[in-house]
């Protein structure tokens, strides 16, 4: 979507993005890409839960960049909404922190920037109350994340012209990759 400043008609004939800046910070356009797209998604997760026990599980979780252009991988924050039948989750994280909320049966892993050197892990047992079964219990990974100066859509500004200021303005686009809702199966 275009702020509102934007000549749309200039941009539907010509593909050239032509506005008269208001004053002060604003944001020119935002755009997501839909699932349809081939854009690759910088970020991977490996993840396992295996049963070992009648109510006792080994959680096993390493997420890691992948094509993101040399740029670091940060604000990485892993949920994970747990069946009801989860007790409890006694968990080891190699980087960051994490919770486990026992009434909403959230897990909440927040990793920060990952290390590429070491890759950010989280292991450790889950417990489920006593008399549930394990079947059911394979939730659905959501995956936060953000990747500075990186346009993954390929998204790109080629030259940007001022018309009508005597200074010369600071020259540069600034990228941010965000995740929107990114989502990993178990």
């Amino acid at each position: 979507s275009f702020h509102p400043c934007v000549r749309y008609k200039k941009w539907e004939s010509d593909q050239i993005l032509s506005f008269v800046p208001p004053d002060g910070n604003f944001r020119l356009m935002s755009y997501h890409i839909g699932s349809g797209s081939m854009a690759a998604i910088p970020v991977y997760v490996r993840h396992s839960l295996n049963w070992v026990g009648g109510t006792q599980g080994r959680l096993d979780i390493t997420v890691g960049p992948k094509q993101t252009m040399g740029r670091p991988v940060e604000q990485v924050k892993i949920e994970i909404p747990m069946h009801k039948s989860v007790l409890n989750c006694t968990l080891t994280p190699s980087q960051g922190k994490y919770s486990f909320d026992p009434v909403s049966k959230v897990l909440v892993w927040e990793v920060g920037k990952i290390d590429q050197t070491k890759l950010p892990n989280i292991r450790g047992s889950v417990n489920l109350v006593t008399g549930a079964t394990p079947e059911d219990t394979n939730p659905s990974i959501s995956v936060q994340f953000a990747i500075s100066q990186l346009a993954v859509s390929g998204l790109k500004v080629n030259r940007l012209d001022m018309y009508g200021e005597k200074y010369k303005p600071f020259k540069g686009v600034k990228y941010l990759t965000k995740a929107g809702r990114f989502q990993v199966r178990m």
